[in-house]
């Protein structure tokens, strides 16, 4: 079974699937439709198109663990998306993994623009990875 990975932001929805064995995420692209709508039919067709049978969103807790206005918008488009597609949608601890994608394109000497162009959608990699690990401890 295929899961799909979204890191999701008001201007770029970051988005990683797994091979079907669901052990490795793998970077697809971002999603940069203008309004949530527009955006959840396209993730909805994403879903369909690559027969992904769980998708997992990155919620951007506090650090303290708390939910605050980001993460109060990621829950809204959460239940946007439940309203478009039938397989499971579950949320997923995202502390600092835009941060960890970033140091680790530094790391690599990616340029700027570069990093820019890919931060989003290795943040929903490493999302969907830190989860597919989690499920096979």
């Amino acid at each position: 079974m295929r899961i799909l990975g979204i890191d999701y932001g008001q201007k770029r929805i970051g988005i990683a699937i797994s091979d079907e064995m669901a052990i490795v995420a793998t970077p697809v692209g971002t999603v940069e439709e203008s309004g949530v709508n527009a955006a959840v039919a396209a993730i909805a067709k994403i879903v369909t198109e690559r027969e992904v049978g769980k998708v997992i969103v990155g919620l951007p807790r506090n650090m303290d663990g708390s939910i605050g206005p980001k993460a109060q918008e990621t829950l809204a488009f959460v239940e946007k998306l439940k309203t478009r597609v039938t397989v499971p949608i579950q949320t997923w601890d995202e502390r600092l993994t835009t941060k960890a994608a970033e140091r680790a394109m530094i790391e690599a000497d990616v340029s700027r623009k570069k990093r820019r162009e890919n931060i989003d959608k290795m943040a929903a990699q490493l999302i969907l990875q830190s989860y597919l690990d989690s499920q096979s401890v």
